[in-house]
């Protein structure tokens, strides 16, 4: 979105690096690793770099949207300049605030040790830890980052939506009570949990700019649309088997790096290569249109043909992989103002929105702009589901946009 949103509301614009999985989990720890079936319960696509922490402790917050009997992570150093020494990490159950139930605590390792080295660029999954986790469940992953002379930045999703605990020195991985009185609104080198369980189960992957990742919502209520549209699931027994990450990124275009690189540069990573995928979301192109409103160059003054053309392009991956994708039209930005709002660039919604809804190339469409339009002024979106910019919706016009989603597409 416009650089005044993103950076007022902490939207990141880059993007997260999700590598393959390293390393098993060590048989003593996991024994029915290789029997279970693995899948992205939770994401956060990384996006920037963040402050230089040394001998701190975090304790993140995240919501898992399917359950299992085993937990791994992903951690990354996708924004590091150097190596970065990472542990120990522990994983708990959160009760409330930065405090974990008593007797839930378990210590990841990392290929059998508590402390692992991510080289700059790269990221590292943990092993497995046996660990009964319940759908819609919030665990506490605490990392310790060890005191260094030359301390590198650390790798964040910026718009975390979530508070995140930080000590001022020394490891708290293990305490409760929490000794941390600093809280910061991002996301600290956790880019993914995994869970698995002994039934095959799939995932869906929301992938989008900030509204997909929930610029709007209020901070620590699950009120994004993917949170919604996980607890839609839930409530549907036939449903079970179905887990959602959000890999949504404040800024992100479907054709030009804009703070970060494009849905075509990161379509692999944040999508197509989280465990369990087989359907995608996909809600992209208003930072296109907005960022012709104000061209930074003349390949920015992108036209609606070739927002289609990006759009088929995204298509045509997924679908070389399995993978179906369902097309979001796109919502409602009258008055938000220059150089998102004008005649001009509400043509190119409109003409993007028709190609979605009868171009035939998605394997659905989730109408969210008929979910939220003013229907007397459909240019806009309905002020009971405004977060007050005209280009973000709140909690209620997330809430929805998740019942635009057909559950159908995901039963088995």
């Amino acid at each position: 979105m416009h650089r005044q949103f993103l950076h007022f509301l902490l939207a990141g614009a880059l993007c997260a690096l999700l590598a393959p999985a390293s390393g098993l989990a060590a048989p003593a720890r996991d024994k029915a690793s290789k029997e279970r079936s693995w899948v992205a319960a939770w994401a956060a696509a990384m996006d920037s770099p963040g402050p230089r922490l040394s001998d701190q402790t975090v304790r993140q917050i995240a919501r898992v949207s399917i359950g299992g009997t085993a937990v791994r992570v992903r951690l990354s150093n996708l924004y590091g300049d150097g190596p970065v020494t990472l542990g120990p990490v522990h994983v708990a159950l959160r009760t409330e605030g930065s405090s974990i139930a008593g007797g839930s605590d378990h210590e990841l390792r990392f290929g059998g040790k508590p402390t692992v080295t991510i080289p700059k660029g790269g990221s590292v999954l943990s092993d497995a830890v046996t660990m009964e986790v319940k759908p819609l469940q919030e665990l506490a992953v605490s990392l310790y980052v060890p005191a260094s002379a030359t301390p590198g930045p650390s790798t964040l999703h910026n718009a975390g939506l979530a508070t995140a605990y930080l000590t001022e020195n020394g490891n708290a991985t293990a305490s409760q009570p929490y000794p941390g009185t600093e809280v910061h609104g991002s996301r600290f080198f956790l880019s993914g949990i995994e869970v698995a369980g002994p039934a095959e189960r799939h995932v869906v992957v929301a992938f989008g700019d900030s509204i997909t990742d929930g610029v709007g919502a209020r901070p620590d209520t699950y009120e994004r649309w993917p949170d919604h549209f996980a607890a839609r699931l839930r409530a549907e027994p036939s449903l079970a088997t179905v887990a959602v990450v959000n890999s949504g990124i404040g800024g992100n275009r479907v054709l030009n790096d804009s703070f970060g690189p494009s849905a075509q540069a990161r379509l692999d990573r944040d999508a197509l290569d989280q465990p369990g995928v087989r359907w995608i979301v996909l809600l992209e192109g208003i930072n296109d249109i907005g960022g012709s409103g104000q061209p930074a160059t003349p390949k920015d003054d992108v036209s609606a043909e070739q927002i289609i053309a990006g759009m088929k392009a995204l298509i045509e991956r997924a679908h070389a992989k399995g993978v179906k994708i369902y097309g979001a039209t796109l919502t409602p930005f009258g008055g938000a103002g220059w150089p998102y709002h004008s005649s001009r660039n509400e043509q190119k919604r409109q003409a993007v929105n028709a190609w979605i809804r009868d171009g035939g190339a998605f394997d659905g469409v989730a109408d969210f702009d008929q979910a939220i339009q003013d229907p007397t002024h459909p240019e806009r979106m309905l002020s009971v589901y405004d977060s007050g910019d005209h280009l973000h919706p709140n909690g209620a016009g997330f809430e929805a946009m998740a019942k635009a989603v057909d559950l159908s597409w995901f039963k088995p």
